[in-house]
This record gives C-alpha cells, structure tokens and sequence, in this order.
C-alpha cells in the first residue's frame, strides 16, 4: 500500500496561504497531503488518513472504516437508571398500561417519541403521544400537561429530549401517583428531579462509560432503552410462547435524521447509528419518512447532508410555525394518503419559516454593530418569531464566528435560542446563568442552549455570558483556521477522489467533512447565480477545468474578488468535494469555502 508522508500539524501554512481572502491561515488537519494530480494508488492511504486526523487510533481504524452497531453499540445497562427504565416499561407491555410519550417540539424530540410509540406498537402495547405547543407551552414538561395525562389515564409517560431539568413538574406528577421515565441528552443539574428513572448520559453522577457517549442526541439514548426494553421482555420470557421480536434495526432511520438535525457529534456510536440508518432510508420502508423525501424532491438514496437541509427542517418547521404534533404524526402513521398530505403541510410551513427567519435574521443583524466588542451576541427584538430564533442565532455564529443567543421579547417575558462555537460550552453558562438568578429557565449542552428571561434582566445578563465566556471565545477564535485534508491541481479533482472521501463518512459535527485545497487556477468565468452564491469555473496549467460554487458569498470580501479578479491573478480555492450529476456523466465540483492569492 503507498503511503502518504506526514509532517507536524499546525504550523507550515498549506501551499504558503499565511492570509486567504477571508483572513485565515490554511493548515494541515494531521499532515502534509500535498498530492497534485498523483493520487491513483493512495487511495486506502488517504481513507486511513482521513481517520486518523479525526481522532481515530491507528490500531481502531478497521472498526471505524466501517461504522456497524454490532462494533460501537454499547450495554445499555451501562446507564444509570436504564435497567429500572426498562423494567418499568417491560411492566407496562406486559400488563396492557396506558402509556404516554411526552416529547419536544423539534426533530430530535419527534423521531424520539415516534421510535417509542413505533416499538411499543411492535411489541402490541398502542402508546399515545403529546407534543408541546411552543408558543403556549414552552420547552419541557408541564407540571399541568403531566397531570391532565394521569388524569385521563395515563399510568406511565415516558418523556423524551426533555425532563432532564423540570424539578417542579415531575413533582407534580409524583404527586398525583403517575410514573415518569425521563429519556434526555441535556446537561444536569447535581438535584435531579423526582422521576422513576432518568436515563441521561449526561447526568452528573453518570459511570465514566455511560458519560462517554454523551454526545448522543435523545434519540440515541431512546433507541439505547429499546434495546434494553426488549432484552428485558425476553428474559421475562415474553417472546417464548410465539410474540415476535421487534426489528430495532428498522428503526435507525428515525436515530440517524434525530441525531443529524439535532447537531450532535457525529464520531463513535453516533456515526454507526447515521451510517447504518441512512441505509435504511434508503429502502423508503417507513411510509411518511418515504412521503417526506418526496416532498423533498429526494428521489436518489438520502445523503448525511438531506437529513440535515432537506428532512429535518420540514419536520421542525411543525413545531417553530405550525402544529407540534405533525412530525410525530408523518413518521408513525400508516396511512400513504395521510403522509403525502402532512409531508406537504410541512413543507408549505418551511417555506413560511424561511420567509419568518429571513425577517428576524435582517433585524437581528442591525444589532450587530453595537456588540462587536461583545464575546458572545446577544440579541432581542420585540415581535420576533420564537420558532426561528434558533436558525438565527446558528446564521450569526456562522457570520461572526461567536457564539449567539437570539431572544424573542414579548410584554411579560423573553424567549432565547443560543448556538455555540467548538469550544465554547454555552449550555454550562446558562445553567449557571439560571442559577445565579438572572434567568427564569435554562439550559442546553455545549453547543446549543435555549432560555426565558425577565426583560428587565437582559443587560446582566448579556454582562454575565461576556465575562463568563470572554476567556473561552478568545482561545477558540485565536486558534480558528482554514483546517485541510488534501491539496491538489486541478487534474486530481475527480470522482473517484470524492468516493474515496465519502467512504470515511458519515460526516458532520465532531467528524467534519473532508476539506481540500485546489490550485494554482485563473478563474475562467465567474457569475451570480440566485440571490447570492458565486458560481465559478476554474482551470488549471495543464488546461483541466472544472466548476465551483461560493454559497452566500457574493458580498463578502471573497466573492468580490474573485467576481472582479485582477486580469491574469492565479488562485488557490479551498472548500468541499462533491459530485456533480446534472450532466451526462458525473463530475467533480467544489463548493468554495475560502480563496488566496496563488502568486
């Protein structure tokens, strides 16, 4: 096998880019992969090289090559609480209870509560489901929906991607004798709050191994306690006298879309559970996922990518502008008639939510010139839609590489969606925001929070994040960097290359896609296409060409240079591979990241 030489990571400037267009330095991820055209023969190399440069050990790389469930899947009894949450549901299947699964209002809460109700409908036991209003209601249990489910009935409800922190409502629902099980991600406070168990494996006091996945998303851990719940009905003997056992595997389409639009790192049992479930996509088994991809207009097998920019929006468009329980509703249903009719809903409000979010990000952004000093921005308007607040503040990290936290102000009280930069451990600040008394409610992980605030308390609050998070913003925008993969001419960029890329994916948060340089190139013609993204075809020395695309760039610095390049100026362009299949034959293009002068 050839083999690539390595050199230190960090330091020497990839192809001498010390400054790009968008004021970066262009480093190595691990080490030098400078390949020019050369790149038959390296092709097991490279994969390797790709996993190893995320984290991979060089004795681990076969398991990783290939994510299974089979080599990442840990014991579920490893969790606290898991093996009593189990038992409890066991119960309930066995002796026919009413059970009820109480989920959030966005994706990673739907394919949570959709994989409970679909599991227990396997094993004969019809669970019903509520779904908050967020508007009305809020994010997490209340106290009073948990109430007037016992009181309808309900003996067990199971919450899920929720309940972590909601102390008062769990007493209430203790209180009138009804059992919760919580299933969540978020981070803990040390006083849990009164449930029959909580399963988390973030919780405080969790085993070091059950902390180790606590990058999962909701949905993994539900699916972690499914597979608890049956290993227990079996040692009950409930599958002896002729039940069938439920195929958990076809489940995973509803982990990998949760896990995906939920932003959770995707390395270790997290990338098994997306790459095995987009295999499952792709079979178009579960009738609404399938009704959803058609409204989508997602007619080839499903990418990491659409479960995150085409699938999961439309399922959380329900629950920021519209009915909370439609994604719960698509993804459980049996009826084709009834999913083509959601599906539609849904994509209809996306489209409404794209109009909302484009309003709010607008107003948001005029804010922007009064903060600049600021560590974290905190922004807040009067008539902002809370259910886009979220994709704003991820819009205003992206555009001020600092953390954000977008508020939605009413008359009584604020509504705050906050998105973080690696490294950067937001969730932490505002438990401690909370706690010290400048906030009515929050909480989160590291890289997503979500609060409501006093009005009056803003300003403090504003003050508390900046002083609290100035040190950690600083050290993580200080070593922020063009981070590449390979760097090649023009002749190297092919689609065989980009197989052997997409072979060391799924990629996404914690596992970042493949980053490559490509140059030097004259740019040949460049254009706007659409509102802002900057279309280019670019050539190399030895007359190979192909085309490229700058997304949302025509503004920025980099995009008017390279619209009005000087006559002649040669380029180095950075960014991700991809295939592109409009033609006759497939071709490789890049999506533009960030360009430097070449000479």
């Amino acid at each position: 096998m050839a083999t690539i030489p390595l050199s230190p990571p960090g330091f020497a400037p990839v192809l001498g880019v010390a400054v790009s267009l968008s004021g970066k330095a262009w480093r190595w991820r691990g080490g030098n992969m400078e390949l020019g055209e050369d790149v038959q023969g390296l092709t097991h190399s490279i994969l390797d090289q790709l996993l190893l440069t995320r984290g991979v050990a060089e004795d681990d790389l076969a398991r990783h090559a290939q994510p299974t469930l089979r080599a990442f899947l840990p014991d579920p009894s490893t969790f606290r609480d898991m093996d009593t949450a189990a038992d409890r549901l066991a119960r309930a299947v066995m002796q026919g209870e009413r059970v009820t699964i109480y989920g959030d209002y966005d994706v990673d809460g739907a394919t949570s509560a959709a994989l409970l109700v679909e599991l227990l409908r396997q094993l004969g036991l019809e669970a019903g489901y509520y779904i908050p209003d967020r508007l009305l209601e809020g994010y997490g249990p209340s106290g009073e929906a948990l109430v007037k489910l016992a009181e309808a009935g309900s003996q067990l409800i199971v919450t899920v991607d929720c309940g972590a922190m909601a102390h008062e409502a769990l007493g209430m629902a203790r209180d009138v004798g009804v059992d919760v099980i919580v299933v969540d991600h978020h981070k803990c406070s040390p006083d849990l709050p009164p449930a029959h168990a909580l399963v988390n494996p973030n919780r405080l006091d969790e085993s070091d191994l059950g902390a180790a996945h606590g990058h999962l998303a909701a949905v993994g851990v539900a699916f972690l306690l499914g597979v608890a719940l049956v290993r227990t009905l079996r040692a009950k003997g409930w599958f002896a006298d002729g039940r069938r056992e439920p195929e958990l595997i076809g489940l995973l389409d509803l982990v990998a879309l949760g896990t995906v639009a939920d932003v959770a790192a995707l390395h270790g049992l997290n990338r098994a559970f997306v790459a095995q479930g987009l295999k499952v996509l792709a079979r178009r088994e579960r009738i609404g996922m399938a009704a959803l991809m058609d409204a989508s207009r997602l007619a080839r097998a499903p990418q990491c990518s659409d479960l995150g920019f085409a699938l999961g929006p439309r399922i959380n468009a329900g629950g920021r502008i519209g009915e909370s329980t439609l994604g719960v509703r698509l993804l459980t249903t049996t009826d084709p008639e009834e999913a083509r009719e959601i599906a539609a809903q849904l994509s209809q409000l996306n489209e409404e939510r794209r109009a909302i979010e484009a309003m709010v990000q607008e107003a948001a952004e005029a804010q922007l010139a009064g903060q600049h000093n600021m560590a974290v921005q905190v922004l807040s308007g009067h008539g902002w839609h809370p259910g886009v607040i979220g994709i704003v503040a991820g819009r205003i990290k992206e555009k001020t590489g600092k953390p954000a936290v977008v508020i939605a102000l009413d008359e009584t009280q604020g509504k705050g969606s906050g998105r973080s930069i690696s490294g950067v451990d937001l969730g932490a600040a505002i438990i401690a925001a909370r706690e010290a008394g400048l906030l009515v409610a929050g909480g989160g992980h590291a890289m997503a929070a979500g609060l409501t605030i006093d009005p009056a308390r803003m300003a403090d609050f504003a003050e508390f994040l900046d002083t609290r998070l100035a040190r950690d913003v600083e050290r993580a925008r200080s070593g922020a960097a063009m981070l590449l993969d390979l760097a090649l001419a023009p002749g190297g960029l092919t689609p065989e290359l980009i197989e052997t890329l997409d072979a060391a994916g799924p990629y996404g948060v914690g596992w970042p896609a493949p980053r490559i340089a490509v140059g030097p190139v004259r740019i040949v013609k460049a254009d706007i296409v659409g509102k802002d993204h900057v279309r280019l075809i670019a050539s190399g020395n030895d007359g190979k060409s192909f085309k490229a695309i700058a997304f949302r760039a025509a503004e920025s610095e980099m995009g008017q240079t390279l619209l009005h390049r000087p006559q002649g100026r040669r380029f180095h362009l950075a960014g991700r591979a991809k295939i592109d299949d409009w033609g006759s034959r497939p071709a490789a293009e890049l999506q533009v990241e960030d360009a430097a002068f070449a000479d």
